[in-house]
């Protein structure tokens, strides 16, 4: 799925607002433009209708960028083509590899650019020159407005000095060529402030939320009960989003999510979705009549993934796990080039299951840090029509080949998708809310698996 170029309109730019006037201002924004509209036969343009987000963003990267003059347009924590060009931009200038990626290289120059140079006032640097045109490519925020007039609410945490919140408030419109006369809008909410000063006007951040509409907590960070501010946020939110791939501590992380789940809290987590083709391929394999009851005789089971990251492989096995009633009985860990768990399961019948989980170091990294590589499903027995082997299109199978074995293996590859983004993902998601009852119990095992010895 390509984010694809949208023209846009924007019927306000980030304009600094105190706390208490920021609904005041956004009103204002629509009345000036409705007569505006009535003069100059502008499209007529739809009000935030459908949902509220938002999004706690730790992260300071697009900040900077935009302080600087890299980065136009709504600050709302979402990625996409725009902040790709954005960074591209910035660590060219610094004379840094181009990875259009957020990284502490860049975001160290950043900061010291940031100290040197900016003016504090029009979001241009020490020259006064804008050094990137927004009008490049959309982000992925306008893609979500162009087909869901929303309410995005941006909560930027910052070091230093409290000093209370600050606000800002805009309105952008992509423009749908094939509805040329009606505009459909998002409305931007940035508060800034440090942790402290955030969680001081938490009430009020809930009281900005439109009601009777579905309310999305995007958390970019690994999400943490106990933590007054995001305990406050998800209560007021049908659906907390998490990403998992992003989390420092991927093993903490995951056990933290299981903790809101346990709490009566929705989760939803975008590294799950990256999971989906690998399911599918899975379920296909023994799918025939004449492997369905194979799917019982596996009984070994090896999950390669990009080192970086184990999210994804404790996942996927932990649905398998859930689907085939293991429980997890102990584990062990094996340090060296692979990092190498092992898990050991007991089955029913006090089948014993054995799989392996090893982190692969490639020079070759995706986007999404921790990709499965390949897996490979097998059995003791022999006589089992039941060995599967998957593996990523841009990697091969060879470690899995080779392990060779008496068996003739059902070989499949998974082919490489252009929407595993957060950002795509997200767009995804934002259709949805409730309880995902495979991904909760899928977690569960997970859960079981990571507290084992």
């Amino acid at each position: 799925m390509t984010v694809q170029t949208a023209p846009i309109y924007s019927l306000q730019a980030p304009k600094d607002v105190s706390i208490a006037d920021i609904e005041a201002e956004l009103s204002k924004i629509w009345q000036s433009y409705s007569g505006m509209g009535d003069v100059n036969n502008i499209p007529t343009a739809t009000r935030a209708a459908t949902f509220s987000l938002l999004v706690y963003e730790p992260e300071e990267t697009q900040q900077l960028l935009a302080a600087l003059g890299y980065y136009t347009g709504p600050i709302d924590g979402i990625g996409g083509p725009r902040m790709e060009a954005a960074l591209a931009a910035a660590q060219k200038t610094f004379g840094l590899p181009v990875t259009t990626k957020p990284n502490n290289e860049t975001l160290v120059k950043l900061r010291e650019a940031f100290a040197q140079s900016f003016d504090g006032g029009d979001g241009k640097n020490g020259n006064g020159k804008s050094r990137y045109s927004a009008d490049a490519k959309s982000t992925i925020a306008d893609e979500i407005a162009s087909r869901n007039p929303c309410r995005i609410i941006t909560l930027c945490p910052v070091s230093g000095e409290d000093e209370g919140v600050s606000a800002q408030v805009s309105a952008y419109c992509p423009i749908n060529k094939q509805s040329s006369n009606t505009l459909i809008c998002c409305e931007y909410i940035t508060l800034k402030g440090t942790v402290e000063a955030l969680e001081r006007v938490g009430g009020m951040i809930g009281a900005l939320l439109i009601g009777e509409l579905p309310k999305f907590l995007w958390w970019k960070a690994a999400p943490d009960i106990n933590m007054g501010l995001f305990k406050r946020l998800a209560d007021d939110s049908n659906s907390v989003i998490v990403d998992s791939s992003a989390f420092n501590d991927p093993e903490v992380g995951v056990r933290r999510v299981q903790a809101l789940i346990d709490a009566g809290i929705a989760v939803a987590d975008l590294n799950w979705r990256r999971l989906a083709p690998w399911q599918e391929l899975t379920a296909e394999a023994f799918d025939p009549p004449e492997r369905r009851s194979a799917i019982y005789e596996v009984d070994r089971v090896t999950i390669d993934y990009e080192k970086g990251n184990p999210s994804q492989a404790l996942m996927f096995l932990g649905w398998l796990a859930s689907r085939l009633g293991w429980v997890p009985v102990s584990c062990q860990q094996e340090d060296g080039d692979y990092q190498i768990k092992r898990i050991t399961f007991q089955g029913k019948d006090n089948k014993e299951i054995e799989a392996e989980l090893a982190a692969i170091p490639t020079a070759d990294w995706g986007d999404i840090p921790g990709d499965l590589i390949s897996l490979r499903l097998t059995s003791t027995n022999e006589q089992a029509d039941c060995c599967t082997v998957l593996c990523s299109q841009t990697t091969g199978c060879m470690r899995m080949e080779a392990k060779g074995g008496a068996q003739a293996c059902r070989i499949q590859q998974v082919a490489p998708r252009s929407d595993q983004k957060a950002e795509i993902l997200l767009s995804q998601q934002l259709q949805r809310w409730g309880r995902e009852m495979l991904y909760e119990e899928s977690l569960a095992v997970t859960s079981q698996i990571l507290k084992c010895q």
